[in-house]
């Protein structure tokens, strides 16, 4: 969903994704993580790498059930609650969902 793990995730970039790491360890007040924890080839598909959060995300399990490629596409985006919960902790993925959602059109 937010593009700072997912860009070195897919250009196979280590160093890239290691600053990553160490920009997640602060702003997420965790010293714990790792690139495991990180690496991510974003939310579209249930198959592939994805960060340690993906597997209890509860607007991602959402629209892997609906069959939407996210939660952007789905037309029930603009009053869910659980994305709404999501973007309080990741606001840099509001822009990219909109910008999908707005492509429903």
């Amino acid at each position: 969903m937010n593009a700072r793990h997912t860009r070195p995730t897919q250009a196979k970039d280590d160093a890239w994704l290691e600053r990553v790491v160490a920009n997640w360890r602060e702003e997420y007040h965790n010293p714990s993580f790792t690139k495991d924890n990180v690496a991510c080839n974003g939310c579209l598909g249930a198959n592939g790498l994805h960060c340690s959060h993906c597997s209890e995300c509860a607007g991602r399990l959402c629209g892997l059930a609906k069959g939407v490629v996210n939660c952007g596409a789905c037309s029930e985006y603009s009053s869910c609650e659980k994305i709404q919960g999501f973007l309080k902790y990741v606001p840099t993925a509001k822009a990219v969902l909109d910008e999908v959602h707005a492509g429903m059109s």
